[in-house]
């Protein structure tokens, strides 16, 4: 299946980020794992959240910032990836002058209901 980049809209999801599904179960008929890319503007924060189900894969493509990620506090940069998993508590901070940009893949897929803010 294909997913063209420009035919999805962004929104904005519980933890503050502007995410824009890239593959998605409900929406694209893929089946175990979820594909997004999220933005975090300059001076701005993700809320402390944590996703009781889903382990989360975060591949940083663009921009600066910094990773809370359970006790840990540390910069992230293009080419960092990151796993997260269930159960912990994470946000990022843009610390740049650009967008924070982040290919966030979840699995099992990304659900609103699994995201519990801290």
């Amino acid at each position: 299946m294909l997913n063209r980049y420009c035919n999805q809209s962004p929104f904005i999801t519980k933890d503050g980020s502007e995410i824009r599904e890239l593959m998605h179960p409900a929406a694209h008929g893929n089946c175990n794992q979820s594909l997004a890319e999220a933005r975090v503007a300059p001076g701005t924060r993700t809320a402390l959240h944590h996703h009781r189900r889903s382990e989360e894969l975060y591949h940083v493509t663009a921009g600066a910032g910094s990773m809370t990620l359970g006790d840990r506090r540390f910069e992230i940069r293009p080419g960092d990836t990151v796993a997260i998993p269930p159960g912990t508590a994470h946000c990022v901070q843009n610390t740049g002058t650009l967008p924070l940009v982040i290919l966030c893949c979840c699995s099992p897929p990304y659900a609103d209901d699994d995201t519990e803010i801290l």
